[in-house]
C-alpha cells in the first residue's frame, strides 16, 4: 500500500495462547536465577477492555466503551484525559503512532502522527559555530518544537473508524479540566523533581502555583485546556491548527528564550499518513507494528527473529544465558537501526531487507557460543537500491504514554504517544498543554566520517523514533495488544513482554511486571531493586558490562482469547478496565 495522506483539509471528509510453555514445566538451567515476581492477576472481561497510564483516563475509554463506541472512539477520550492528568508524557502538543486492527476487514494498518520539523528547520538546527549543542541545551524552548500531530490524529482515527459522537468524547476531559482532578504522585514527584520548569513562566504559574511544586493529592484545574477540548469538539482538528489556539503556539514557539521555527504554515500543513504496518514472524504468529519513522516494529521483529531459532521457551526466564542471547540479538538489531532506520519519505531504507529472512538467519548465527558478542555493527541487508549512511547517535527520552484497547466488535487498538522528554519543551501554550521537544530525536551531526546521517534534520521531515505501539496476530486475528513508554528502551521492554507471554507461559500481568533487562548499545541495564540483580554477575562473566538502575516502563496490554486478559505495568499509575 502507497501511504495515505491526511491533511486538513482531508481530516474534514468522513471517510493465555494454548501453544505457549509454563516456565514452570522447564527444567531450570544451572546458574539459574529466580526471576519470579508477584504480580496482581490480571483483568478479566468478556467484551471489552481498555489499558492505559491513568485511572481517570481509563475510565473516560470505559465509559464510551460501555455506551457502545468503539476502540477508534475510546482512544479519543483517553487521550484528551492524559493529556490533562498525565501532561509529562503525552498531550495535544505531541505525537503518536497507532495501529489498527479492523474487526469487520481483518485488515491491519497503522497511522503516523509523529511530529515534523519546520520548513525554515536545516540539519544545522542543533549545531553552533560547527559545535554540537548540548542535548539540555536544545530540548528546553522553542527550539526543539515540532508541528504537533496528535490533535490531527485523534480525528483522522474517529473519522475513518469511529461510530460515537465526537463532540462527547471530550466531556470527562473537560469535566476534569473544569471541576479539577486530584494530582497524582508520579505527576508531583516530576513536577518537584524538575529544574526547568520553574524557568518557564507559563508552565511555572501552572505546575508551580505561588513558587511551590503541586502537591500530591491536591485539586487541580486546568480551564484553558478545557477551552482547547471545547474548541475541539465543536470544531475538529481545525481548531487546533488554524486560528487562535494555533497563533498561541506558534508564539510560544517563537517567543521563547531558545526561539523555535515554527509558522503557521506548518501547523496548517501538517498531515497524517496511513502506512502499512511491518510485520515479522515469531513462534508461529505475525507481531505487527510501526515502520518508519518509527524503528520500533523493525527492531523489535529483529530481535524476536534473532531469537527464534534458540530454545528460549525451555532455558526459561531464570537462565543467565537466555539473557546473554537476548541481549546481543538486541545490540545487532539496535546496530542496523543506529545506520539505517529514519523517515522513509526522505531517506531510502531497506525496511523489506531489515527482516529478510536469509540476512536474519544470518545475524542469528552471530548469537552462536558461550560469551558475549566482543563488539556488535551493522549488518548489510538486501536494499531495493544502494544507499550507504553513517550511524546516529541520537539520545530519545523516555516520557511517554500507551494505550491498549479491544472492544467489543473486536477491534483492537495499540497507540503510543508522546511529548518526548518529561514535561516536553516545557513551554505551555496559552491553549493549556505542553508542547513537544521531539526534533532532539534528530541526530544532532550531518554526517559521520563524511557519510551522511540517515535521521539528521531536514525541513518537514520526522524525527526517527522506538515507540513500538504492536498487535500479535495468529492466523488472522489480534492475540497480543501491546505497548509502552521509555525511550529506547521501549524496544527491550516491549520484545521482553513478548517473550514472557509467547514462549514463558506467562499470563500479561505477569509479563508486564516481571523485572527488566535491557541492552541496547553494550550495556546490561538490570532494573534496580529486582530478582535481575543476581543475573550482574553471571552476565559480567559473560563479557557484558552491568548497570543496575531503575527502569521504569509502562506496558499496557491486552491478550485475546476466549476472553480478554488486560494487564497494567505496575511501575506506573495505569490500570485495565474491561466488562
Amino acid at each position: 500500500m502507497q501511504p495515505i495522506r491526511y491533511s486538513l483539509a482531508l481530516s474534514m471528509l468522513t471517510f493465555l495462547p494454548a501453544h505457549a510453555q509454563q516456565a514452570a514445566d522447564a527444567v531450570a538451567p544451572e546458574g539459574a536465577v529466580d526471576l519470579s515476581v508477584e504480580a496482581t492477576a490480571p483483568v478479566e472481561a468478556e467484551n471489552w477492555m481498555v489499558a492505559a497510564a491513568n485511572p481517570l483516563a481509563v475510565e473516560a475509554g470505559a465509559r464510551v466503551l460501555r455506551e457502545g463506541g468503539n476502540a477508534a472512539d475510546a482512544m479519543v477520550a483517553v487521550q484528551a484525559v492524559l493529556g490533562l492528568v498525565e501532561p509529562q508524557s503525552s498531550g495535544l502538543g505531541g505525537g503518536a503512532f497507532l495501529v489498527w486492527y479492523d474487526a469487520e476487514t481483518g485488515e491491519l494498518t497503522t497511522l503516523d502522527g509523529r511530529e515534523t520539523a519546520p520548513m525554515d528547520a536545516t540539519p544545522l538546527l542543533f549545531q553552533r559555530d560547527g559545535e554540537e549543542m548540548d542535548f539540555y541545551d536544545a530540548v528546553i524552548g522553542g527550539l526543539s518544537v515540532g508541528t504537533p500531530g496528535t490533535p490531527m490524529l485523534m480525528e483522522v482515527a474517529h473519522r475513518k473508524w469511529g461510530g460515537a459522537n465526537w463532540a462527547g468524547l471530550f466531556e470527562d476531559a473537560i469535566g476534569h479540566a473544569e471541576d479539577g482532578f486530584e494530582v497524582s504522585p508520579r505527576l508531583a514527584g516530576l513536577v518537584a523533581e524538575d529544574e526547568y520548569l520553574p524557568g518557564s513562566p507559563r508552565a511555572a504559574a501552572y505546575f508551580l502555583p505561588d513558587g511551590q511544586p503541586i502537591a500530591d493529592g491536591a485539586t487541580l484545574t486546568n480551564p484553558a485546556y478545557a477551552e482547547t477540548l471545547r474548541a475541539l469538539a465543536a470544531e475538529g482538528a481545525r481548531a487546533f491548527y488554524h486560528g487562535e489556539i494555533a497563533e498561541g503556539i506558534v508564539a510560544t514557539v517563537r517567543e521563547a528564550e531558545k526561539p523555535g521555527e515554527l509558522t503557521m504554515d506548518d501547523l496548517a500543513a501538517y498531515e497524517v499518513v496511513e502506512r502499512d504496518a511491518v510485520c515479522a514472524p515469531y513462534r508461529g504468529a505475525d507481531v505487527c507494528g510501526m515502520g518508519p519513522p518509527s524503528s520500533g516494529g523493525l527492531t523489535v521483529g529483529q530481535i524476536l527473529a534473532l531469537i527464534e531459532p534458540y530454545d528460549i521457551a525451555g532455558m526459561g526466564p531464570d537462565s543467565p544465558e537466555v539473557w546473554r542471547l537476548i541481549g546481543d540479538a538486541s545490540r545487532l538489531a539496535f546496530a542496523d537501526r543506529g545506520r539505517y532506520m529514519a523517515d522513509s519519505d526522505f531517506v531510502p531504507m531497506p525496511t523489506r531487507g531489515l527482516l529478510d529472512a536469509a540476512y536474519l538467519e544470518e545475524r542469528s548465527q552471530l548469537l552462536q557460543g558461550d560469551d558475549a558478542l566482543p563488539e556488535v555493527s551493522a549488518g548489510s541487508p538486501p536494499w531495493d537500491h544502494a544507499m550507504l549512511w553513517g550511524d546516529d547517535d541520537a539520545i530519545e527520552m523516555p516520557s511517554t504514554s500507551h494505550i491498549s484497547i479491544v472492544d467489543a466488535d473486536g477491534n483492537a487498538l495499540s497507540m503510543t504517544t508522546t511529548i518526548e522528554g518529561g514535561f516536553g519543551s516545557h513551554l505551555l501554550a496559552p491553549g493549556g498543554f505542553l508542547l513537544n521537544n521531539e526534533l532532539t530525536d534528530f541526530s544532532f551531526s550531518t554526517h559521520e566520517d563524511g557519510v551522511p546521517i540517515a535521521n539528521r534534520v531536514e525541513p518537514g521531515k520526522r524525527p526517527r523514533s522506538s515507540m513500538a505501539p504492536t498487535i500479535v496476530m495468529r492466523d488472522g486475528t489480534p492475540e497480543l495488544v501491546i505497548g509502552s513508554p521509555g525511550g529506547s528502551r521501549i524496544i527491550g521492554y516491549v520484545a521482553q513482554a513478548i517473550i514472557a507471554h509467547m514462549d514463558w507461559g506467562m499470563d500479561v500481568q505477569a509479563a508486564l511486571a516481571m523485572p527488566h533487562l535491557v541492552n541496547r548499545f553494550g550495556t546490561y541495564d538490570i532494573e534496580a531493586g529486582t530478582t535481575a540483580e543476581a543475573l550482574a554477575g553471571p552476565l559480567g562473566e559473560m563479557g557484558f558490562e552491568t548497570e543496575i538502575r531503575d527502569l521504569n516502563s509502562g506496558l499496557h496490554a491486552i491478550a485475546v482469547g476466549e476472553t480478554l486478559s488486560g494487564g497494567a505495568d505496575p511501575r506506573r499509575e495505569g490500570v485495565a478496565i474491561g466488562e
